[in-house]
């Protein structure tokens, strides 16, 4: 079979066992249809999809095992397993360095012992705060177990946790009290109490169903049935309702967060698939059908109303949702974009509002090209776990060789720990990272770069093309020896788009590109309001 350089990815066709069912009986009876068919030929396009992938040497079975069943653990121990223990590695005559990689640097952090599960009083910000005094006492009063001493009030008071389970949206009924005058017939009803607002609904409800439909992943129709056990029925739909009526008040803040995500100083990004069904299918041939009905009308002179929401990519036929994480003096601001463009268009985007007497942000990302458009002023760093995942996927057939590579950017982790647990400034952890990590990253690269002159390694091999990409990139990958504030790696953007993942993988998919775009403000609010993971 012949192969292709870069296979196209083929069609996606999702079938459920009843649609299966039904093919099965028409190869059964010889009756198949023009669908089936189709659906023959995106099974044979996937196969060769696969097989290509795999001559290619582009996917091992350990990365499609990967795909199909879920990214185990990827740390040294994890990736290693047996490998980690009692081999040598690959560099003779380098024993510091080997030191160095089987022993934590001098000062990291210790491995944290389990403990009891408890959280004190300080592990409750979100809790209601009573403060009980004494009945009878007073600080300055006189002791009354020796009756001369004078008390004094302890900085810290005893504390007692009490909680209590309830509803996540709660409802208080007022009732009040109306006198009829039995002559004139007139209703005389008590004031409403003060604070009481005139909305059924108040504005914590939008919220609260926010952070747990968009924040935790919480349905509709799941906490629509966990209110009605608890006697508080709150229907899905009145949950829709709630929260979109409160979209536009959210607007501000959204536009807010954009203007100060700007003037970030770092800024993170990256993106993920997603669905939308007025961008796919029928309903996206049916509006780009639409618009050129509209087009040709403005060429003829006739008055044609514009599109509300021109598609910034007409000719891209992929949908994604764009995570941006920007931080500032110690701040994290999480934007969501979903829509035609990819991340680094978002970010061009979002740094257009940026000031102009600002320096460039730092800007980690994959170094995949769509994240760098040419309009971007940065300076542009790259994900070192992205490099180090080329040697994760081919650890199984070269052992011995990623295991140095493994246990050199161990160290570096390490130390980046380390400046975190001590909470250096940008400028002591450089020269931290310069005088601890920047040799391990020297030896490092002259190790990988021996294996390519010295033909240690074949260039056309797994082992191979995860050197040349860590070489390639080498420079946008160590920029945190070199620059103050750079991240080792894109991990925090990731993180934040697992709120995104969470949400899609329930929802399956948006009906409309205006609720695609209204919708993702919400969990832009979410991520931004509270902490990442």
């Amino acid at each position: 079979m012949s192969t292709k350089p870069n296979p196209k990815p083929p069609e996606i066709i999702e079938l459920d066992a009843p649609a299966v069912a039904e093919i099965r009986q028409r190869i059964a009876a010889r009756q198949l249809t023009e669908r089936d068919h189709e659906i023959f030929a995106a099974i044979l396009a996937a196969y060769c999809f696969l097989v290509n992938l795999l001559t290619s040497k582009r996917i091992t079975i350990a990365r499609l095992k990967k795909l199909l069943f879920g990214a185990r653990t990827e740390t040294t121990e994890a990736v290693l397993g047996s490998v980690a223990n009692g081999t040598t590695l690959p560099a003779a005559g380098e024993d510091d360095r080997r030191d160095a990689s089987n022993s934590p640097p001098s000062g990291a952090p210790p491995k944290r012992r389990k403990g009891h599960g408890r959280n004190g009083a300080d592990d409750y910000p979100g809790a209601q705060r009573i403060v009980v005094p004494h009945e009878s006492l007073q600080p300055g009063d006189n002791c009354l177990e020796c009756q001369d001493g004078t008390l004094y009030e302890l900085p810290r008071p005893a504390t007692l946790i009490r909680i209590v389970g309830q509803a996540p949206v709660q409802a208080t009924i007022y009732e009040l009290q109306r006198l009829r005058c039995k002559l004139c017939g007139a209703v005389f009803t008590a004031p409403v109490p003060e604070g009481v607002g005139p909305d059924k609904y108040d504005a914590t409800v939008a919220s609260i169903i926010g952070l747990l439909k968009y924040g935790r992943g919480v349905p509709f129709y799941r906490l629509a049935g966990l209110q009605q056990d608890l006697g508080i029925p709150l229907p899905a739909a009145t949950q829709w309702k709630v929260a979109h009526e409160a979209v536009p008040s959210f607007e501000p803040a959204y536009l807010e967060l954009i203007r100060q995500a700007a003037g970030g100083e770092v800024v993170y990004h990256d993106d993920t698939n997603n669905r939308i069904l007025e961008l796919m299918g029928k309903r996206w041939a049916k509006a780009q059908a639409q618009e050129a009905a509209r087009a040709a009308e403005r060429e003829a002179g006739e008055e044609a109303p514009p599109d509300p929401d021109p598609d910034p990519g007409s000719e891209r036929r992929g949908i994604f949702t764009s995570g941006i994480v920007s931080t500032c003096a110690g701040q994290r601001i999480a934007l969501f974009f979903t829509g035609r463009k990819h991340a680094g268009e978002n970010l061009r985007d979002v740094l257009a509002q940026r000031a102009k007497q600002l320096a460039p942000p730092i800007q980690m990302c994959d170094p995949l090209s769509r994240n760098m458009p040419a309009e971007l002023n940065t300076v542009l760093a790259n994900c070192l776990a992205h490099g180090r995942r080329q040697f994760v996927d081919v650890v199984e057939h070269f052992p011995e060789e990623c295991r140095y590579v493994l246990e050199a950017l161990k160290v570096v982790y390490q130390n980046d720990a380390v400046a975190r647990q001590k909470q250096l400034s940008p400028e002591a952890r450089l020269q931290f990272h310069k005088s601890q990590s920047g040799p391990v990253m020297d030896d490092l690269q002259a190790w990988l770069q021996r294996q390519i002159d010295e033909h240690l390694v074949e260039p056309n091999s797994g082992l191979g093309e995860a050197i040349t990409y860590m070489l390639k990139r080498w420079d946008k990958f160590t920029l945190f020896l070199r620059q103050p504030g750079v991240p080792l790696d894109n991990n925090l953007c990731e993180r934040a788009l697992k709120k995104v993942i969470l949400h899609r993988n329930y929802v399956k998919f948006r009906i409309m590109w205006s609720g695609g775009r209204r919708r993702v403000e919400e969990p832009c609010l979410m991520g931004s309001c509270t902490p990442l993971p």
